[in-house]
């Protein structure tokens, strides 16, 4: 075998090794997140911050959909990265308003500009129903309203980090892809009063992590 042969193999191996060590360094956390009384709490925002600041890679804008559907948003919480497009369908037979500000203490200081607002009409039968795309360029949480309907309610959680993900009906939240290594968890949730303090963890190639907060959830309308 030739000398030049032998540097290939070993750039070779070294690389393979480089990508196995890569792929050692990133770890699947699994967060069960519970309510006051104990319960798992569905539609709560999870986000994993690395202790060493890592960023990771930005995650691509989407496009998502949530509907105006028997007075109600639908779904009542959606995550998405920052620069997402989201279309709001009206499929009720009545007008519809949609105001999107910032969620919970931040929404008391937005201005008067903050956010979005727009109209939709109600559906005709026989016709498609009414609908409006907006893009979402600033990352946080932002809450849903109806100037006409006051009772419904609904919840967009903008996110730039790669790192996020909404709890399901059993409260469980998992994420892959996290950096190995000390770590903090942050969750926020619709029905909280102020965002509790994050979580510690050590994040290994499997981890797991529950999470209790002083969440009373709302009922929900079916």
């Amino acid at each position: 075998m030739s000398a030049h042969t032998d540097w290939r193999c070993g750039a070779s191996t070294l690389l393979l090794a480089a990508v196995c060590a890569s792929a050692a360094t990133a770890g699947t956390l699994q967060i069960t997140v519970t309510s006051k009384d104990g319960q798992p709490l569905p539609d709560a925002v999870v986000l994993v911050e690395p202790a060493s600041g890592a960023r990771g890679k930005a995650p691509a804008p989407m496009q998502t959909s949530i509907a105006q559907h028997k007075m109600q948003f639908v779904p009542a919480v959606s995550v998405v990265p920052v620069g997402s497009r989201v279309r709001f369908t009206n499929q009720d037979g009545w007008d519809h308003h949609v105001r999107g500000v910032p969620a919970g203490m931040a929404g008391l200081t937005a201005g008067s500009g903050a956010g979005f607002e727009l109209r939709l009409a109600g559906q005709v039968s026989g016709q498609a129903p009414a609908s409006t795309e907006v893009v979402l360029q600033q990352p946080g949480p932002l809450q849903l309203g109806c100037h006409l309907h006051g009772s419904m309610r609904g919840f967009v959680y903008v996110a730039d980090t790669p790192w996020v993900v909404k709890t399901d009906a059993q409260g469980v939240a998992t994420l892959g892809d996290v950096p190995e290594g000390a770590a903090r968890v942050r969750v926020w949730h619709p029905d909280q009063l102020v965002e509790g303090s994050p979580t510690s963890v050590q994040v290994q190639a499997v981890s797991t992590l529950t999470v209790p907060t002083q969440v009373v959830p709302r009922r929900r309308r079916l």
